[in-house]
C-alpha cells in the first residue's frame, strides 16, 4: 500500500497538503500532473521515511493535516489492528509531520499556519465510533498544545471540525439511509457538508484574515454541536 504527501506552491507561499490513503497512488499522481501540485509517496507510519521525504519538499509556510481513516466498530468488538491503525493515521502522523514542518518554520523565521482536520466526533459520542472519537478528541487537544507552544514562534495552529462530509469515505460510512437520516435529523441545517464547505474554512484559517486566531476548533457542522 502506498501513502502520500502532496505538496503545493500557491498563495505566494509554500504549503504542504498531506493525505494518507491505503491504495496505489500512481493514478492520482498522473491526474495531478500539470496542476502545480507535487506528489510524494511515503509511508507516514515510517518516521525515518517521512523525515527523508519532507527534507526534499522545500520551504513550507502552510500545513494542512488531513490524513484520516474511520474504522467503525462497536466498543466491545474493537480490534488491536483497528485501534493501532486509527491512532497511527489520525494522530501519530499529524504529530510527526507537524513537528518536522514546525521545526523548519522556526529555523526559517516564518509566520506559519497549521490546520488539523478533526471532526464533530471529537466532542460528541457516536455509535460504533469509540476509536474514531478518541483519535479526534486527542487531535483537538494536540492542536491546543501546539498553538500554546508554537505561538511564541508566530505559528498559528487551529483545527476544522466537520460533520459528515460527502467524500468517498463519508459516502461509504453513511450510505445506509436510516443511519444517514438519523444523523441529518440532528443537524439544524438538515444536510451533510460538501467538500467545499471544509476547504473554505481551511483557507480562512490559513489566511491572514485569521491572523489573531489560534488554538481554535472550528465547527463546520451545520449546527450539530448546538443541537
Amino acid at each position: 500500500a502506498s501513502q502520500s504527501l502532496c505538496g503545493r506552491r500557491n498563495l505566494g507561499r509554500g504549503s504542504l497538503l498531506p493525505s494518507l490513503v491505503r491504495y496505489c497512488l500512481w493514478p492520482l499522481c498522473c491526474v495531478l500532473q500539470g496542476t502545480g501540485i507535487e506528489t510524494l509517496c511515503v509511508d507516514l507510519g515510517d518516521w525515518d521515511a517521512t523525515e527523508a521525504a519532507l527534507s526534499k519538499v522545500g520551504a513550507i509556510d502552510l500545513l494542512v493535516n488531513n490524513a484520516a481513516v474511520a474504522v467503525l466498530q462497536p466498543f466491545l468488538e474493537v480490534t488491536k489492528e483497528a485501534f493501532d491503525r486509527s491512532f497511527d493515521v489520525n494522530l501519530r502522523a499529524v504529530f510527526h509531520v507537524s513537528q518536522i514542518i514546525s521545526q523548519q518554520m522556526i529555523a526559517r523565521g516564518v509566520q506559519g499556519a497549521i490546520v488539523n482536520i478533526s471532526s464533530q466526533a471529537s466532542q460528541r459520542a457516536l455509535q460504533d465510533h469509540a476509536v474514531y472519537c478518541s483519535t479526534k478528541s486527542a487531535l483537538d487537544m494536540l492542536t491546543k498544545v501546539m498553538a500554546l507552544e508554537l505561538g511564541p514562534h508566530k505559528i498559528r495552529v487551529n483545527s476544522v471540525n466537520p460533520t459528515v462530509v460527502m467524500t468517498d469515505m463519508g459516502r461509504i460510512n453513511w450510505s445506509e439511509p436510516q443511519k444517514a437520516a438519523a444523523m441529518i435529523s440532528r443537524i439544524p441545517l438538515q444536510k451533510f457538508a460538501e467538500v467545499d464547505d471544509v476547504v473554505n474554512s481551511i483557507l480562512f484559517l490559513l489566511s491572514d484574515k485569521s491572523a489573531m486566531t489560534t488554538g481554535v476548533s472550528l465547527p463546520v457542522d451545520g449546527g450539530f454541536l448546538v443541537s
